[in-house]
């Protein structure tokens, strides 16, 4: 994003803190924000188009797209309504807000339950009705009888000493290089103390920018500073896309479905892509489970067994089959061969013979259960994964439908040919869906309702699949007029039965049919 630099001018307020500069890095530098490795996705940008509501009733929920310049606009419209109160200098104002996390309310609380000096105190800054801020002193050498001044970092005489309101100084090459390394080195902003041992007297913006003095440092400042408003604002999110600078203001701080001006939709609750019917919590846990299992368990359900006590899994590294658990607390002795205990066994070390056995019946069963909970697991998993690359692969698909659109522009109008950019939005819909719609069944307890959904989720797939084959290998046909029909009936019934789909979730939602478990690898029997 390119910005004009007057757009972030301070000159009505007189604090050089309204000069933002433009946002031209990468938003990893100016957002703390991470995107999953597990839900990452190839973003495929079609026309803009407003969010769908994610909710039956959901007129009440609005949200705005704010550029840089508006975030700090922002900023100071909150500072100027702390002022009028007051009366503080802005920088002041601005650490304290800071401070209480943005709270206005808190704030004003704490101000007029607390006597100035403790509540200036708790904010780390010199009491401003004490001692005007003056942002930096400068002192030099002393002269006569006087002592010399030294800087309290490099204990080298100076001329040139710079101190805060707390009175500690130091040299100005040893303010910047300081002020570099809490910036770049710790990602500080607002939170920056005084170099002093024990000082917490904390640097405002307006001697950030005098004892700086450097454009990278400070820029990188600003982008922290900003990036610290944004995330202590409930109804404020950054757009995770790479490359966007902007983010979303809501006016309800709820898991909706949101999309910024690049096209980028998210979910605003969590910060990801946009997951229904899928809930945060549970897309949480299903991408944090993906991460610990995903790489392992094949060769875990190759090459291990689980103790028949513990159920601790173990690796067989020798050709004895007298195993014994290495869990501390359990130590129990098996057979490898029947999983029975191994204290019958005798001299069978080798030759296994004890198939029939009570307890071998049953160690045999707790490792079947076990195994097929991974393959519940497994199944799950797989058609997320699945789901998420056709997604990745039908981006060619909009190349493709972008050309052949462009060659009937030639004896078609635009309306006649905005079917086939439609139909692939409709398809990366589904897609999302059917993705998230995995992640929800797979946390989904057994009732009548979940075979009502899983209906619903077998049409859908099936409907998407028929789509996805159609523009990928009928959109080359000589003439396209010939199949619109096909895809405009395929493209109407896929939004017909995802409508179908999250409308049950919805309302399932709503009337509390839904039950989810934690793991269902532990409580739940495995299921298709």
């Amino acid at each position: 994003m390119n910005a004009d630099p007057s757009d972030y001018s301070d000159e009505d307020h007189g604090d050089a803190d309204r000069s933002m500069h433009s946002c031209n890095s990468s938003p990893s530098s100016y957002s703390m924000h991470t995107d999953s490795d597990e839900d990452t996705c190839t973003e495929i940008l079609l026309p803009e188009r407003e969010a769908k509501p994610s909710g039956a009733d959901q007129d009440d929920f609005k949200y705005e797209v704010l550029s840089v310049t508006q975030i700090v606009q922002h900023q100071w419209q909150i500072i100027d309504e702390v002022n009028s109160v007051l009366s503080l200098p802005p920088q002041i104002t601005r650490c304290i807000l800071n401070q209480y996390k943005w709270n206005k309310e808190r704030l004003f609380e704490e101000y007029f339950d607390s006597s100035p000096e403790e509540f200036f105190q708790r904010a780390h800054l010199v009491n401003p009705f004490i001692k005007a801020p003056a942002h930096v002193s400068f002192e030099g050498n002393g002269v006569g009888g006087q002592e010399e001044d030294i800087c309290g970092i490099c204990l080298c005489p100076s001329d040139d000493l710079r101190s805060l309101g707390c009175g500690h100084k130091f040299c100005s090459d040893c303010w910047k290089q300081y002020l570099a390394q809490k910036t770049f080195g710790e990602g500080l902003g607002h939170s920056i103390a005084c170099p002093a041992e024990n000082c917490e007297i904390v640097v405002d913006y307006v001697s950030f920018l005098i004892l700086a003095d450097d454009r990278e440092v400070i820029g990188r400042y600003q982008q922290l500073i900003t990036n610290t408003f944004v995330e202590c604002n409930a109804l404020l999110r950054w757009c995770p896309a790479p490359s966007c600078c902007r983010a979303i203001q809501v006016n309800n701080p709820e898991a909706r479905a949101v999309r910024c001006k690049c096209g980028h939709q998210f979910c605003f609750g969590c910060g990801e892509n946009w997951h229904e019917p899928a809930s945060c919590s549970l897309l949480r846990q299903w991408l944090k489970k993906c991460r610990e299992d995903s790489e392992t368990s094949n060769w875990i359900a190759q090459n291990t067994k689980e103790c028949p006590k513990c159920n601790v899994t173990i690796e067989k590294d020798g050709g004895c089959n007298h195993m014994v658990c290495k869990n501390p607390n359990c130590r129990y002795d098996f057979c490898w061969v029947c999983l029975g205990s191994w204290e019958p066994h005798g001299s069978s070390w080798y030759s296994c013979n004890r198939f029939n056995e009570e307890e071998a019946k049953k160690a045999r069963l707790a490792q079947q259960q076990y195994r097929s909970t991974m393959a519940r697991y497994l199944h799950y998993y797989n058609r997320y994964m699945n789901h998420m690359q056709s997604r990745r692969l039908e981006h060619n698909i909009y190349a493709k439908v972008q050309a052949k659109m462009k060659a009937m522009r030639e004896t078609m109008t635009w309306f006649e040919v905005q079917f086939l950019e439609e139909a692939v939005e409709v398809l990366c819909q589904c897609r999302v869906t059917l993705m998230y719609s995995y992640v929800f069944a797979y946390y989904l307890r057994n009732n009548n309702q979940k075979i009502i959904f899983e209906d619903n989720q077998r049409d859908l797939e099936s409907a998407t699949e028929k789509i996805s084959e159609c523009l990928e290998r009928e959109i080359t046909a000589p003439n396209l007029q010939s199949i619109r029909l096909k895809v405009l009936d395929l493209s109407h019934y896929c939004e017909r039965r995802r409508s179908v789909l999250l409308c049950h979730v919805r309302e399932g939602n709503e009337k509390d049919w839904w039950e989810f478990t934690d793991d269902p690898a532990r409580t739940q029997p495995a299921g298709p």
